[in-house]
């Protein structure tokens, strides 16, 4: 059994900061990709960044275009987790945030499956 759980959410100022951060837990053999999604009320949900399973070269990361300059994924694979650092929030980020990672597990280490959070709620508002 694999699960995320996730936690950092809340209610902050535009212009201020959060840090959200998933840690994966359970049966695994190993996490490749790690990222978040987030889904505001009344839209589809919309990929925000990602990170890679890194290796010699080191991890990739990638973000929508609307979070470049002001949020940062980054994972530390020691502790299975992952965070999205949010600087510079604005309205327009308030949603909710899904954590995903594609993982195996170790009774099928080369089946690997989406595995999703529980959502944590950011709310950018004055």
């Amino acid at each position: 059994q694999v699960q995320l759980v996730e936690s950092g959410g809340g209610l902050v100022q535009p212009g201020g900061s959060l840090r959200l951060s998933c840690a994966a837990s359970g049966n695994i053999f190993k996490i490749y990709v790690m990222g978040w999604y987030r889904q505001a009320p009344g839209k589809q949900r919309e990929l925000v960044a990602t990170v890679s399973s890194g290796g010699t070269s080191g991890t990739t990361t990638n973000y929508r275009d609307s979070v470049k300059g002001r949020f940062t994924i980054s994972r530390d694979n020691a502790k299975n987790t992952t965070y999205l650092q949010m600087n510079s929030l604005k309205p327009e980020d308030t949603a909710v945030y899904y954590c995903y990672a594609v993982i195996s597990a170790m009774g099928a280490p080369f089946n690997a499956n989406n595995y999703w959070g529980q959502g944590t709620q950011v709310t950018v508002s004055s």
